[in-house]
């Protein structure tokens, strides 16, 4: 059974299933394959830096090389934060009961640099609170720490609804830099890559 969203709000619980929504589902998808000279579908591979080996795709998250040729599996790796001690691991928001903080303004989803959007659906009729049902009628929006994954990385979540439905919007909020005239750009706080390669039209919830 696929784990849940479990989310507390003045002492009651909701239980969400979810699924992500992405630019597949909204508008539909094409996709080209390549084939090899047999016509079988071509598999991708990237090059070494020193030409001697193909990595194809899956290989680097079984593990890694470090500078002395020594192999380490995945699961024997450690975060570290900037200072170099341990960093700490973040347990799976799935499965498990989550604090709701909220209503809170909208400038905080607004400064959001989103990175999935999840279409919540109540796990039955008695799944979604009506107090918090009411909050989220009203325009209410409420936020959460969210792990898909147990690991280093945790994002926060935004709970919305509209008359489409209920969503989390999840990310990390936006650090832009302030600048003025007299101060020259540091290309250090320019962001030269955008991993949001799944860019969604909010137009369609």
């Amino acid at each position: 059974m696929a784990r849940a969203l479990i989310l507390a709000y003045d002492g009651a619980v909701s239980r969400f299933g979810f699924s992500k929504v992405d630019r597949s589902k909204l508008y539909g998808v094409r996709k080209r394959i390549p084939l090899d000279p047999d016509g079988r579908p071509a598999r991708r591979g990237a090059l070494t830096y020193d030409g001697s080996m193909v990595i194809q795709q899956g290989m680097t998250a079984q593990g890694y090389f470090d500078e002395d040729n020594r192999w380490w599996p995945v699961g024997d790796l450690v975060g570290l934060d900037a200072d170099g001690n341990e960093a700490e691991k973040h347990q799976s928001t799935l499965g498990r009961e989550v604090e709701l903080e909220g209503p809170l303004p909208a400038t905080g989803l607004l400064d959001l640099r989103v990175q999935s959007v999840y279409a919540l659906e109540p796990e039955d009729e008695d799944a979604l609170d009506p107090g918090l049902k009411a909050k989220l009628d009203e325009g209410a929006l409420f936020r959460f720490p969210f792990v898909y994954r147990s690991g280093y990385k945790q994002d926060e979540a935004w709970l919305v609804a509209n008359d489409t439905g209920v969503y989390a919007i999840t990310g990390r909020p936006a650090d832009a830099p302030w600048s003025e005239l007299t101060r020259a750009v540091d290309p250090a706080d320019l962001d030269e890559e955008d991993d949001l390669d799944d860019e969604l039209d909010f137009e369609m919830f």
